[in-house]
């Protein structure tokens, strides 16, 4: 039967596709739209298969608060030009829109809820066939509080999320937190909460640095100890100094504003990690 353009205009809106790639469809399909959709599909994960060993270096973060809780996903391409498509980011948003709505309790669980007639992790597939380049939803995390921001910063390489413990705290208080996490990338909130492992290794470099200093052997550990503790002021979230005013802490910043308020989680990522 004729293909006409009409035929293939509505193929590439249901799907997505090229023209090109539409109107072979179709014409393999003997012009049933449900079979051409099929065939499409099948084209992205052939082309998925044949890019997994490709490396997806970059794409699209994006972070939403609502109510009191604040997603943030990251897909991923191989190409600016991808990573800056309206289509490519508008995929990230409709993602991002159903975690909010959902949250899910892992990526896992994010791919497998519905995006349409198909699966979120079937629509990312689906987009490889479309670009021509590997696809992947690589990061997802949800957390809540009392008061939730997020935060992307420009170009949508990064973004943060923070929760706190205090309901009703003014928004830029907030988003001041959220960009120190952006600008200065803590490794926790506080240094409790600092894996064990992540001392272990501090401790192990700070005696390896003494050693090569001819310290004396005796003397590693509590240098070591001192070392760890200028650790916890740099790259835990609540010592760190605050970004507008390096005469403070984080922790003190927040103080000022109420005497209760405190960070219970953040998550950060970056394409450039």
């Amino acid at each position: 039967m004729a293909i006409t353009a009409s035929d293939v205009n509505k193929l590439r809106q249901m799907t997505g596709a090229g023209m090109m790639d539409c109107k072979k469809a179709l014409t393999e399909a003997n012009g049933d739209f449900d079979a051409a959709v099929d065939i499409i599909r099948k084209k992205g994960q052939l082309v998925a298969s044949k890019r997994a060993d490709r490396e997806a270096k970059d794409g699209c973060v994006l972070a939403a608060a609502e109510g009191n809780f604040v997603a943030m996903v990251s897909l991923r391409c191989e190409t600016d030009f991808v990573a800056k498509n309206e289509k490519f980011v508008a995929l990230t948003r409709s993602i991002l829109d159903i975690a909010l709505a959902n949250k899910p309790a892992d990526l896992e669980a994010l791919k497998a809820l519905p995006l349409g007639d198909r699966t979120i992790g079937e629509a990312v597939v689906e987009q490889i066939g479309t670009t021509g380049e590997k696809i992947e939803l690589d990061f997802y995390a949800g957390i809540e509080g009392e008061t939730v921001v997020a935060y992307i910063h420009p170009g949508n390489k990064l973004a943060t999320s923070v929760a706190f413990n205090v309901a009703g705290i003014d928004l830029q208080v907030a988003k001041d937190v959220a960009m120190q996490v952006a600008a200065m990338a803590p490794v926790s909130v506080d240094r409790g909460s600092v894996p064990q492992s992540v001392i272990d290794k501090e401790l192990e470099i700070g005696r390896d640095k003494a050693r090569e200093e001819g310290k004396p052997e005796n003397m590693l550990d509590k240098i070591a100890q001192g070392r760890l503790n200028k650790f916890y002021q740099e790259s835990t979230l609540l010592e760190q100094a605050f970004i507008k005013d390096s005469k403070i802490s984080v922790a003190d910043y927040l103080k000022s504003v109420d005497k209760s308020l405190t960070v219970t989680a953040f998550r950060r990522y970056t394409l450039n990690d």
